[in-house]
């Protein structure tokens, strides 16, 4: 592709090979390109008779004219002629050059044939192709590499009509390190670079913390840093409380520590049993030799094993390690429920609500999800599928290339097996019911708050905006998003004031900062449209329907002024401030064009408002004081007036870490050598100030 025909949704990078470009009238496709470097992402695979069903969009689209239909049948025409018989992977391109489906196929020719034909196409097909003005084509030397090519550009591309996971995130691990003599346990995201043993993925950071707790409880193995571990003179607070064996200060020995780290790993690795008897086999010895403390000690040291094992519920017998998928559809959703088997352990579960058109069975979901559940996670020895998908036999082989071990993906029918997908299916069927609940309240409440703001439609994006500071200092303004699925984390932003001779603590200057950031650059990327109407195939329009700042008429004057000089005319505005005293419940609404009005202390959407502001604070009061703490962290503790550097190394001293010193009370702080009563205030009230 030539740099003028490159688009931004067409960008290549180490992940993409080179594709042939645009296909038009003017730009003929060459035959076989050789594929670089492939990334595993989202998709499923296609039979090459029939095509398979996209996404549709949003309901009440009308069906497309025969003028633009012939126009995209004319456009996928042309890039047959030029398709090779091999396999690859298209893409469909509307007139923006925005990329509406991606899809591999075993043979690119027959598969973009089958568009061409003038009947037979679903609803959802006719208005794809209608839109459709170009096709781009990658080939590929193999169908299997053709599947992992087209799941990368998903992952990437995000096309209107395919499949999409969302809520991607990476999941955690525990790693107990191997760069060190006396190895540490924690919490670990992303990639494995650190030297040491992983263990994962867990579902949740819940339940990674939870057995990382009771595994120091079983095998007193650290959990601080190196950086703490090697200034210790004495043991921490940890070591007093059984949660540590104190090799920091060689309260043991190194032969001691090895063999405490060997049994959490053992634990962690599968051999559960055989650790637990032989803890129970030194308790009985111990208590048979009248040392009754050191039983005591294996005692507590089983029963923090027990508790780990109740936590992660049903755990199997014959199967060691797997991942399980479990779908269910109910009112034009559908749940993917995924359980993760390591070591013959239940290590959590998380339901998925992927993006599928409403008339996409369990299978065609279920296939697209697990593809691009696996972009960025190394797949097991065994997925287990409660549906049979498309190419199943091909995704095996992805899988398997991609781990460099042999992946089987079964759809068991009887067997332990068996019930761990009912198991599944329950949760997947539960998550739906809750998940479904929680929309139609929620549409319900937005519905309500449109009606009471006299707004001309439904808001789908709701942006909520606040701002914090300490007397001017690490100023950050945030922007919290609501939609029909309620709190839209991943969409969440921070801003850094940085604004060059801004008056320390003038919040009017700091919202008029953050909101011309954000709608600049909102305006440049989308400088036309009529907000989220224009974005009807979106779930959640980049544009907003409604703006709530944090604040009085004063910040609701100011975040006018900012949106009428950029010219933004069609996002309704409000502002919420507190009642007297600051009382939740007499909230003022200010509005820019008609008098304020106030809401009754028990309408829902009062309460609704309520809820968006609060998080908007939560989010932004966090945000402040996660960079305080660096600042803090840069600049030292010396940043507390009379606080140099022998009070700080005796405050560190003390407590150990910067985090403890922050937890401590003003009497525990009074306790350290060199700071007075003044001393420890001042230290307490710079960590406990309340911001803005």
């Amino acid at each position: 592709m030539t740099d003028t025909e490159r688009t931004p949704h067409s960008k290549p990078d180490a992940a993409e090979p080179a594709t042939t470009g645009p296909v038009s009238a003017a730009t003929p496709v060459p035959g076989d390109l050789p594929p670089q470097a492939i990334d595993l992402a989202a998709g499923g695979g296609e039979e090459d008779e029939e095509p398979r069903l996209p996404e549709a969009v949003e309901e009440g689209d009308e069906p497309a004219a025969e003028g633009p239909l012939a126009v995209g049948r004319a456009a996928i025409a042309r890039a047959v002629r030029f398709a090779p018989t091999a396999p690859g992977v298209y893409r469909m391109l509307n007139a923006a050059q925005d990329v509406l489906y991606v899809g591999k196929a075993k043979n690119v020719r027959k598969r973009l044939a089958s568009y061409t034909r003038p009947t037979g196409h679903p609803g959802r097909i006719v208005r794809m192709i209608a839109a459709t003005v170009a096709v781009e084509i990658v080939s590929t030397p193999t169908e299997t590499e053709a599947l992992l090519l087209e799941a990368n550009l998903i992952k990437q591309l995000r096309p209107r009509f395919n499949v999409l996971l969302r809520d991607d995130k990476s999941f955690p691990y525990i790693l107990i390190t191997g760069d060190h003599w006396a190895p540490q346990i924690l919490k670990h995201r992303g990639a494995h670079t650190r030297p040491g043993r992983y263990f994962g993925p867990f579902a949740s950071v819940g339940a990674v913390n939870r057995t990382i707790t009771a595994l120091q409880r079983a095998f007193l193995v650290r959990s601080c840093t190196d950086s703490f571990f090697e200034s210790r003179t004495r043991p921490c607070l940890l070591y007093q409380i059984k949660r540590c064996a104190g090799p920091c200060t060689q309260e043991i020995d190194f032969t001691g520590y090895s063999e405490l780290v060997r049994e959490a790993t053992d634990f962690l690795s599968g051999k559960s049993r055989a650790v637990k008897e032989l803890l129970a086999a030194e308790m009985e010895k111990a208590s048979a030799e009248l040392e009754f403390e050191r039983a005591a000690l294996y005692r507590d040291r089983l029963a923090a094993l027990s508790a780990i094992q109740s936590q992660q519920g049903i755990n199997p017998r014959t199967v060691d390690e797997a991942d399980v998928f479990a779908i269910h559809q109910e009112g034009g959703y559908s749940c993917v429920e995924v359980f993760f088997f390591r070591t013959g352990q239940n290590w959590g579960n998380r339901a998925y609500f992927p993006r599928a058109d409403k008339s996409l069975g369990p299978g065609d979901v279920l296939g697209a999800f697990v593809t691009q559940f696996y972009d960025d996670k190394p797949p097991p020895r065994l997925v287990l599928l409660s549906h049979d998908i498309e190419d199943r036999a091909l995704l095996s082989d992805a899988l398997s290339t991609k781990a460099g071990v042999k992946v089987e993906v079964n759809v068991p029918q009887r067997g332990e097996k068996k019930d761990l997908i009912g198991h599944a299916l329950t949760n997947a069927r539960e998550a739906l019911g809750r998940k479904l609940a929680d929309t139609v309240t929620q549409s319900r409440l937005l519905e309500q708050l449109g009606a009471t703001l006299h707004l001309p439609h439904t808001p789908r994006r709701i942006e909520v905006y606040d701002n914090s500071h300490i007397q001017g200092t690490n100023a950050v303004g945030a922007m919290i998003v609501a939609g029909t699925d309620g709190f839209i984390k991943n969409q969440y932003r921070k801003f850094n004031i940085r604004a060059e001779g801004l008056t320390p603590g003038d919040d009017y200057a700091m919202m008029r900062e953050v909101l011309e950031r954000r709608f600049k650059r909102l305006l440049a990327e989308a400088p036309a449209g009529d907000g989220a109407r224009s974005e009807a195939d979106d779930i959640v329009p980049q544009r907003p329907d409604l703006v709530v700042i944090d604040g009085g008429l004063g910040q609701l004057n100011a975040a006018h002024e900012v949106m009428d000089r950029l010219g933004v005319k069609d996002v309704a505005l409000i502002a919420v401030a507190k009642g007297p005293d600051r009382d939740a419940g007499r909230e003022t609404l200010f509005f820019p064009d008609r008098p304020s009005i106030k809401l009754e202390p028990r309408d829902p959407v009062l309460y609704f408002i309520q809820r968006m502001r609060d998080e908007a604070h939560r989010f932004v009061i966090g945000s402040h004081r996660n960079l305080r703490k660096k600042d803090i962290r840069e600049a030292g503790l010396q940043e507390i007036p009379g606080i140099g550097p022998s009070r700080k190394r005796a405050l560190l001293h003390h407590f150990g870490t910067l985090k403890e010193i922050e937890r401590a009370s003003i009497a525990d702080l009074g306790k350290v050598p060199g700071i007075s009563a003044e001393g420890a205030r001042r230290i307490f009230e710079f960590f406990h100030a309340q911001s803005k």
